[in-house]
């Protein structure tokens, strides 16, 4: 089949007085954000382009269509389809989700404490029907605290403009207007006659928090919040106590926050901690404390406790510690109960407000694991709440657990229809030392079959951006390639905060290349102590971890057999020079502003995927990206995998492969999401040989 090939319009780009030669810059649409909303109004070239590329990717690949359809009943066996969560009580009902068998979204139910009724209150499937729509995303499903009313937001596109809608459960009819161009989330008044969103700016960026008054159908909401800054969004909730609203507005690296009370009328938000440059902080209410996480003095976070707002005086409640991340906390009654992260591996800990004293909260034994804590009701006196865990090779288990004489009973287990047996599996945590002499963790799942000699291929898994840490959970979908022999590795690199705030800053701005390094020593290490070969590595990342994989095979290509990155970040200094994208001047902190600091261009420039395509072999290479996608554009990946086929001196594949109805996160639905993982594993399997 013929190369797709796009055409060329030379455009000589400058900046601090470096020029260079971009042939594909003209497939950027100024109207971009109106073409997410409204896919008609792409460029009908670009578009016959895009449809060319997906052809040739389908040609190329139709000698998995089978493998792709083995692959998506295997992983969707893997699945209890028919599943229900455990109950959450709130007030007089309890509430819960399930899915079924046929369906592809979940289900919310209630039934009120002390009948045997069970009310359906959302159905996705059924929503999804009656608007006749291909792409579904639900932002904010919220009932009110009478449990009169359900508010939902939806994105009908994938570009995560949601539109709020608000109806009465019992009668299902709408209540008040729609209100469309939202981030999403939603807070309803503690009276619910009110409720509060963020509303997107024209750059797609909220801004702003509206109080929408119930049964509004034609006047314009009250405006209670706005913030100035270009480079902050804002977010409003309810505090735990539920005696304030806390307006959050932040960056990635700095973050501001008001208050005001519940019974306020006319809400005046006021100011708890002025903007400081660096700092990071988050309030919370419980008990007539007032509790603050911050990194101030802290780089690692810490907890402050202050009797008031007004008057604030705070005072140590958790210290902080070195390369040890300070979590948040949840609040009971008598409990408080908060996290820590170091080495990538999370722990929980339990305080008895009563008596101060605080332990470890341990429910596995595992060396590698993730605990994960929820409540049962909404009424926080109470001693019980669902804790669990799970790992590489442990489903996830829930257990009811008693605070107060550590009683644990298993309430629900993760069921893996077709079978699981996790002593199949070997899970190792391990440290190697990176270019600088860090020591940074990788987690190995392999089958206790699979040979460690070098034979084995091997998928290196990688992000290290925004403080993102990879959690090492469950995932059923990998083992259908640690089944087939194929090591699955993690590399928590830097730039996540699996080793705390320093972590993330050692990965970051003009630090960025440390991440790159971490994960090409990964690949080395994993060579040097056999679990793979030099040419048997498959690079896996998305968005941010997209960035990742362009800039590494750039730098290392000899070492990775194939490339399969996701909606990537690949032509990051186009994006970060254009302050009018969504997310460029809110991500300064993270990656630099290569158009006003002369020190981050040139650094951006020197690693930036795109930029940095040389003439040389490239392995085996699976693009994937989504029409609709607001924080990474279509045209980035399209653009990268244009100029590649000029570059390129190999024979490999290099296969593009657009969404024409999807946002970030890919297809819409539980199907959807298999075929998205089907196709990637399809790819892997046929590069290492084996369909």
């Amino acid at each position: 089949m013929k190369v797709p090939q796009l055409r060329k319009k030379t455009e000589i780009k400058s900046c601090h007085n470096v020029t260079w030669e971009d042939n594909f810059s003209w497939i950027h649409q100024e109207d971009i954000l109106q073409v997410l909303k409204n896919k008609d109004k792409l460029n009908p070239e670009v578009k016959e382009y895009l449809i060319q590329e997906n052809k040739y990717t389908d040609f190329h690949l139709k000698d998995t269509k089978n493998l792709q359809k083995k692959l998506f009943d295997e992983i969707k066996g893997k699945i209890k389809l028919d599943d229900e969560s455990l109950p959450y009580r709130d007030r007089d009902y309890d509430y819960w989700t399930k899915t079924t068998v046929k369906g592809n979204y979940s289900i919310k139910l209630r039934k009120k404490i002390g009948s045997n009724k069970t009310e359906e209150i959302w159905n996705g499937d059924k929503e999804k029907k009656k608007l006749g729509v291909e792409y579904f995303g639900v932002g904010d499903l919220e009932v009110s605290h009478d449990d009169k009313l359900l508010a939902y937001s939806l994105d009908i596109q994938g570009s995560e403009y949601y539109t709020i809608y608000v109806r009465e459960i019992i009668s299902n009819d709408l209540v008040t207007r729609k209100i469309p161009d939202t981030s999403g989330s939603i807070t309803f008044s503690l009276d619910d006659k009110y409720i509060f969103y963020s509303r997107l700016d024209k750059n797609h960026r909220a801004r702003k928090i509206f109080r929408h008054e119930i049964g509004n159908f034609d006047s314009d909401d009250e405006l209670i919040f706005e913030e100035k800054s270009d480079a902050f969004t804002v977010s409003i909730n309810l505090s735990s106590d539920e005696k304030y609203y806390f307006i959050s507005t932040s960056d990635h690296n700095t973050s501001e926050q008001y208050y005001f009370s519940v019974d306020e009328k006319v809400p005046k938000p006021k100011l708890i901690i002025k903007r400081n440059k660096g700092i990071l902080y988050s309030v919370s209410s419980w008990d007539n404390k007032f509790y603050n996480h911050t990194n101030k003095n802290a780089e690692d976070f810490k907890i402050d406790i202050s009797e008031s707002l007004e008057k604030q005086n705070w005072k140590p409640f958790i210290s902080p510690k070195d390369e040890v991340l300070i979590g948040g906390c949840i609040f009971l009654k008598n409990w408080i109960i908060r996290s820590e992260t170091s080495n990538a591996l999370d722990k929980l800990f339990v305080k008895n407000i009563s008596s101060g004293l605080e332990e470890e909260l341990i429910i596995s034994n595992e060396e590698v694991y993730v605990p994960h804590i929820s409540l049962k009701q909404k009424d926080r006196n109470t001693n019980i709440i669902y804790v669990g865990y799970s790992s590489p090779k442990t489903p996830s288990r829930v257990y009811s657990y008693d605070l107060n004489n550590k009683s644990k009973k298993l309430v629900k287990e993760q069921e893996i229809p077709s079978g699981h047996n996790p002593d199949n599996y070997i899970v190792e945590r391990i440290e190697y030392r990176s270019h600088d002499g860090r020591m940074v963790p990788l987690t190995i799942t392999r089958h206790k079959k699979t040979k460690i000699d070098g034979s084995a291929k091997l998928l290196l898994y990688g992000y290290g951006s925004y403080g993102n840490s990879m959690s090492p959970g469950f995932s059923s979908t990998k083992l259908s390639l640690i089944d087939r022999d194929v090591i699955w590795a993690t590399a928590h690199i830097r730039g996540g905060m699996e080793k705390g705030m320093k972590w993330w800053k050692e990965g970051k701005l003009i630090n960025k290349k440390n991440t790159f390094e971490d994960y090409i020593y990964a690949a080395k290490y994993l060579i040097e102590k056999k679990y793979s070969s030099k040419g048997k590595i498959i690079g896996m990342g998305g968005s941010a971890g997209g960035l990742l994989m362009g800039a590494v095979v750039n730098q290392a290509p000899e070492l990775f057999l194939g490339i399969v990155m996701a909606v990537p970040f690949v032509d990051s200094l186009t994006t970060n020079l254009d302050h009018s994208l969504p997310l460029t001047v809110g991500e300064f902190d993270e990656f630099g502003n290569a158009k006003d600091n002369k020190e981050h261009f040139d650094y951006i420039f020197s690693y930036a995927p795109y930029n940095n395509i040389k003439k040389m072999d490239y392995p085996h290479m699976l693009i994937t990206t989504s029409l609709s996608d607001n924080r990474v554009l279509f045209d980035e990946p399209a653009k990268y995998t244009a100029k590649l086929r000029d570059f390129k001196t190999d024979n490999n594949l290099l296969l593009l492969k657009t969404e024409m109805d999807a946002g970030h996160g890919g297809k819409s639905g539980r199907d959807g999401a298999i075929e998205e993982i089907a196709l990637d594993y399809a790819f892997v399997l046929k590069i290492s040989k084996k369909i």
